[in-house]
């Protein structure tokens, strides 16, 4: 499964990007947004993933664009991992009110770490309330693909992905080996991470699989 990373910023043009959409992650942190705005947004589709990236440090706007799109029918949260305890802890409790499905996130945007530190890391996603896990690292070497594919070996629902030109292929292999989903652009150029393939593409990809 597909899902089309998003940050557009005209309101006009993302409601017509989102009507040829199936499943979609709404950068909330890179949009400039209000809530009513968000619940518009997520009244209008059934299958989005809410996103505002924080970090550790509390975002009371995070918090606020957050909830207003789990109230408005966001079908998944995405929280950090990292994220402050209280803004985590009040997000799930709103997710679980709303049957919102909570995606707790890793992500390293300088190295990927080792095996027992990344299934560590997995689970500490799911200690924190995760439905899902997702862990999303960069790439320097064909080993650190190895590490973040091998982590599909887990039972629990994952995502991974690697991040940056060399992790190209863990938006190919993921989901043909277990991860749930996996993230792409909208078009080239587009990209909210590094090392996204467009959508359109990555569909093309799939079904040279497929046919095979």
């Amino acid at each position: 499964m597909i899902c089309v990373s998003l940050k557009e910023t005209n309101p006009e043009k993302r409601i017509q990007i989102l009507r040829n959409i199936d499943f979609a992650e709404i950068r909330l942190d890179k949009m400039y947004v209000n809530s009513t705005e968000v619940r518009k947004i997520f009244s209008h589709h059934p299958n989005l993933i809410a996103t505002f990236r924080t970090g550790s440090q509390k975002n009371t706007e995070g918090e606020t664009l957050l909830m207003a799109a789990i109230e408005a029918g966001a079908a998944y949260v995405d929280i950090e991992v990292e994220a402050y305890e209280d803004f985590k802890r009040a997000l799930i409790q709103k997710a679980r009110c709303y049957r919102c499905k909570v995606i707790i996130s890793y992500h390293n945007f300088k190295r990927t770490p080792g095996r027992v530190e990344l299934e560590h890391i997995v689970n500490r996603c799911f200690d924190s309330g995760a439905d899902i896990a997702k862990v999303a690292c960069l790439v320097q070497s064909p080993k650190d693909n190895t590490r973040i594919i091998g982590l599909l070996g887990d039972t629990r629902p994952l995502v991974v992905i690697g991040m940056g030109q060399l992790g190209k292929i863990t938006r190919i292999a993921g989901p043909l080996l277990g991860s749930l989903f996996t993230y792409a652009s909208l078009d080239k150029g587009k990209e909210t991470a590094e090392g996204q393939i467009d959508h359109m593409l990555l569909r093309k990809i799939f079904k040279s699989l497929k046919d095979v």
